[in-house]
């Protein structure tokens, strides 16, 4: 049976769903911003700065779900701009070991929550 949980250091999403699904294999977190996080606003419009707190806050939302930054499989990145790519690409690398990156795919979209630049979701693979 999946568990299905918030994270009280969050605003409660916007939208129908979770922060988080967990299931016997796997860790589901929905996509975050840097406007979700308290105090994010203030790296809004620096992509580098609001990929480090989006990272570093799923880095801890797996932590409390037993689960670690090496556990990633999946990642899923949006951008309002591709051409800010390179910097975002950068920050993100630091947070995984080189040559263990998780498959990802980046897109453009138009517009994203809060006026953020940058939106991240991903699937980490639970410990047998």
């Amino acid at each position: 049976m999946p568990d299905y949980r918030n994270d009280p250091t969050l605003p409660a999403p916007a939208f129908p769903g979770s922060h988080l699904v967990l299931d016997d294999d796997y860790v589901f977190a929905s996509g975050l911003t840097a406007a979700d996080i308290q105090g994010g606003e203030t790296v809004i419009g620096d992509v580098s700065e609001e990929t480090r707190w989006i990272m570093r806050q799923l880095q801890r939302l797996l932590e409390a779900a037993d689960c670690r930054l090496d556990d990633v499989v999946r990642v899923d990145v949006h951008l309002v701009d591709l051409d800010e790519i390179s910097d975002m690409d950068a920050a993100y690398a630091e947070f995984f070991t080189k040559d263990h990156y998780p498959a990802r795919t980046c897109t453009e979209s138009s517009k994203l929550y809060g006026d953020s630049r940058v939106e991240i979701t991903l699937v980490a693979r639970r410990s047998a």
